[in-house]
């Protein structure tokens, strides 16, 4: 009789779990992951003040979505092609990438990125992506997480002109995105759990 271990997240919701096949799924799922991340990245929905970038949507979903381990991996290779140049964050272009894009402005939120992964990865294997008020709490951890280094970073740039200026720039347009990403997230993944739970049987 063979004995399925219970799912942590959701990807162990599915596929092989054990062996050289599980080997192959993770590697899968880091490539899809990767390539998920540049998608979302590049993705801009409309909105006031600011367009919505899906960026930080991915980061969050795939470290629930993955675990820590998993989606370490992922964030760290999705890094790792960006530092070899090429264009897949929100605002480098074919011109301005790699090293000196990551350094910019912006580093301090890709940091942010790593961080915030490892969190939501942490959380989901918790259990908390199963309830929408601890999912809604593991990405406003996750929101903070990523905007604390960011900020920070922002904040040494040369052309910062005060902390309140920072604030104004790198954090308060981007509000309204991330509450409706909040929300979407914390609708999402406990009916993917409940899918998952009736697919199973």
């Amino acid at each position: 009789m063979t004995i399925t271990a219970p799912a942590r997240v959701l990807t162990d919701a599915f596929g092989a779990n054990s062996g050289t096949a599980l080997r192959l799924k993770q590697v899968a799922l880091v490539v899809l992951g990767i390539a998920a991340l540049a998608i979302a990245a590049k993705i801009k929905v409309p909105m006031w003040p600011v367009p919505i970038t899906m960026g930080t949507f991915a980061v969050l979903s795939i470290g629930a979505a993955y675990g820590a381990r998993l989606g370490l991996v992922t964030i760290l290779g999705y890094m790792l092609i960006g530092t070899l140049g090429f264009d897949v964050f929100a605002g480098s272009s074919v011109e301005k990438n790699g090293l000196t894009y990551m350094m910019g402005g912006t580093g301090g939120y890709l940091l942010g990125y790593v961080l915030a992964t490892l969190a939501l990865g942490y959380f989901a294997e918790k259990g908390w992506d199963r309830s929408a008020l601890k999912m809604a709490a593991a990405m406003l951890i996750g929101n903070a997480l990523i905007y604390i280094p960011g900020l920070a970073w922002l904040n040494t740039m040369p052309y910062a002109e005060s902390v309140a200026w920072t604030v104004e720039k790198g954090l308060t347009p981007f509000l309204i995105g991330d509450v409706l990403k909040l929300a979407l997230a914390t609708a999402l993944f406990p009916a993917l759990w409940k899918l998952t739970a009736k697919l199973r049987g």
